[in-house]
């Protein structure tokens, strides 16, 4: 055995408390240890040079780096074992600097712990065996949850490179958060300008397949073989009949009387409907909670929608299905919801119809919304209007996080409301303002410029909105209180309803916050820990619309390369099962969150899925019988690990 050891300093990461040069002149006394050098940086292109350089000259066959963490560094390195024809899995990485450097101040103590993280590493390497990866083949096509900007975008650049994509919306229509809007900062843009040409470019591009109002009921399978059932809703009209004239609308004798859900409530529509007028599909549907017809079987002689269609699209026959698909890669992007400022008493939200939310701003200013784009409240446009920031964000009592957009929106709805009443007086009560990307400050010192006020306040600071007379009064310590027509609230961003089932169905995980988590924050942005799915938008955390679309084309690329390459390797340290020694109790089976394990009812044993499984070792320390070992975490590496760390 030929072992060679190489130590980085991490510039002074490691080396400010770690004493390199005696840790490597440790390495050198340790059993097969042929080489033992340290390089400044690793992981750069001359420190991998030169462990490529010792495996050719002196023939060595187990290579032991100690750096920082694994997670960062060690595809890197197996790649560079790799390149030289040497098993990457007969390459081993010990982390001193996360558990030693970064931990420790005592220069000798970190010292010596890292020499005996370091002979643990060496001895474990002795005892590691050439794993072969296996390949599956891939179904060519993409799934794509979340018909917002971020499923569009990610939808457009799969099918894009000539890969089938379905995606699926829960919506009739897609569009998401965005349709809603009115203007994008800092450009002041019409949102709906912006995205309807990308609504239509996924209606009409050959390789996707919209699944609108639809929903992803369960997911089977692994990367490349994913099996996915999804419920389509009946929209009580014949898709292909409908032409979107609107004439059932008309007709509807509940026409402008049911809360529109797209407005927030703040406009009317009828029981057969579309949410909005650039809806795509542009196929109307009837809300079968309100529908006469549907909920009490009378709506004159016949239905008014029925007589008035002259395409005889209404079809109060239809049932809701389901459709299995058969993809590749599958990318969330499921968007978000906004917090409810009802939970916060204080801000008077639910209880004075003039504190409003900014989505509800943004559909009070759009030219679609229901006051065609006037800004009034009780049918009065407002003269003095306030602004408070940070309502549900970066406070434990409801959100830990900042939700970024905020800041930036409330800038936008400053702007709108001096735009449309210039002589208004705009206060804004903030506690940091983030103007964080590009062109961003300079729209921030516009706005000031236009007049609108900031009033900084501490984020504990008591903020209280009341009602005197006809008009709110703001008291935000620690000015002074203010009477004002109408405030709007900059809610929070919060993870989307639905998502704890979402993740359980995906076999994904969520972060403390609730978001989807992603595999690494820095170097897997776009990956879950689960090889195949991907992720993109604020399913993954709280962004703004240039950094959703640039993640969604990159959740999209990700996704396209196993797609377009037809096979996927699969990474070989998993779970075995002893057949002899299986006693079928099933515990494994139960505890394995990837579902990795079948019960084999003939033989009353189980049966591993090495696809599926992640080697994360629950089954093998549950397992009563011993029946299940770790490819590459046997007994045998551990115990010799464990005897190089106390030698």
């Amino acid at each position: 055995m030929k072992t060679g050891v190489y130590i980085c300093h991490c510039g002074l990461n490691i080396a400010a408390t770690v004493d390199v040069e005696e840790v490597v002149k440790h390495a050198k006394s340790l059993p097969n240890v042929v080489i033992a050098r340290d390089y400044k940086y690793m992981c750069s292109d001359p420190g991998q040079e030169l462990i490529k350089k010792d495996i050719e000259e002196a023939g060595l066959n187990r290579v032991v780096v100690a750096s920082c963490s694994p997670r960062m560094h060690e595809p890197t390195f197996r790649k560079v074992v790799e390149d030289k024809k040497l098993n990457p899995y007969c390459f081993e990485m010990a982390n001193i600097r996360e558990q030693c450097s970064w931990v420790h101040e005592d220069k000798e103590k970190a010292t010596e712990k890292a020499k005996k993280l370091i002979a643990g590493a060496v001895a474990r390497a002795t005892e590691l065996q050439p794993l072969e990866r296996r390949e599956v083949d891939v179904i060519p096509k993409a799934l794509v949850i979340g018909g917002g900007i971020a499923g569009i975008q990610a939808a457009l650049e799969i099918a894009e490179n000539g890969i089938y994509t379905y995606l699926v919306e829960r919506s009739p229509s897609i569009g998401g958060r965005m349709a809603q809007l009115d203007k994008t900062f800092p450009t002041l843009d019409c949102s709906a300008c912006i995205l309807t040409p990308k609504m239509v470019d996924v209606s009409r591009h050959p390789n996707i397949e919209l699944l609108s109002y639809s929903e992803v009921e369960s997911v089977e399978g692994y990367i490349g073989n994913f099996k996915v059932k999804v419920k389509k809703k009946p929209r009580y009209i014949d898709e292909e009949k409908c032409i979107g004239c609107g004439e059932c609308a008309k007709a509807c004798l509940l026409k402008g009387k049911i809360p529109n859900e797209f407005d927030l409530s703040l406009g009317k529509r009828g029981a057969a409907y579309i949410p909005f007028p650039q809806a795509v599909p542009l196929k109307y549907l009837i809300d079968p909670k309100r529908c006469l017809y549907l909920t009490r079987g009378v709506c004159g002689k016949k239905p008014a929608c029925k007589a008035a269609c002259l395409r005889d699209a209404i079809d109060f026959e239809q049932q809701e299905k389901s459709i299995e698909l058969e993809v590749g890669a599958i990318v969330v992007a499921t968007g978000f919801d906004l917090f409810d400022p009802s939970q916060l008493p204080e801000y008077g939200y639910g209880k004075y119809p003039e504190v409003i939310t900014g989505l509800e701003f943004e559909r009070l200013s759009s030219a679609s919304g229901p006051t065609n784009g006037k800004i009034e409240v009780n049918g009065k446009e407002p003269k003095r209007v306030a602004f408070i920031s940070c309502v549900g964000s970066r406070k434990k009592e409801t959100n830990p996080y900042c939700s970024r957009v905020c800041c930036m929106y409330t800038v936008k709805h400053a702007h709108l409301v001096k735009e449309k009443i210039p002589d208004a007086e705009v206060t804004i009560y903030y506690t940091d303002v983030r103007a964080f990307g590009k062109g961003y400050e300079e729209f921030y010192d516009r706005v000031k410029a236009e007049g609108v006020k900031y009033k900084r306040r501490e984020l504990d600071d008591e903020i209280k909105v009341s009602k005197k007379s006809d008009r709110l009064v703001v008291d935000a310590k620690p000015h002074e209180p203010e009477e004002v027509d109408l405030v709007v609230l900059a809610n929070a961003i919060v993870p989307r309803s639905g998502v704890l089932e979402l993740a359980r169905t995906l076999n994904i995980t969520r972060g403390p916050d609730g978001f989807f988590l992603e595999a690494h924050p820095k170097l897997r942005p776009v990956d879950t820990f689960s090889d195949g799915i991907f992720l993109a938008g604020c399913a993954q955390s709280p962004k703004d619309i240039p950094d959703t679309v640039a993640q969604a084309s990159g959740a999209g690329a990700k996704a396209s390369i196993p797609l377009a390459a037809g096979k996927v390797a699969i990474e070989p340290i998993v779970a075995i099962v002893d057949e002899d020694l299986c006693s079928g109790c099933r515990v494994c089976e139960h505890l394995c969150e990837f579902n990795a394990f079948e019960y084999d009812r003939e033989k009353r044993l189980v049966r591993l899925n090495e696809v599926l499984c992640k080697g994360c070792g629950v089954c093998v320390a549950a397992c009563p019988s011993k029946a299940i070992s770790m490819k590459h975490y046997t007994d045998v590496q551990l115990s010799a690990q464990l005897a190089g760390l106390i030698s």
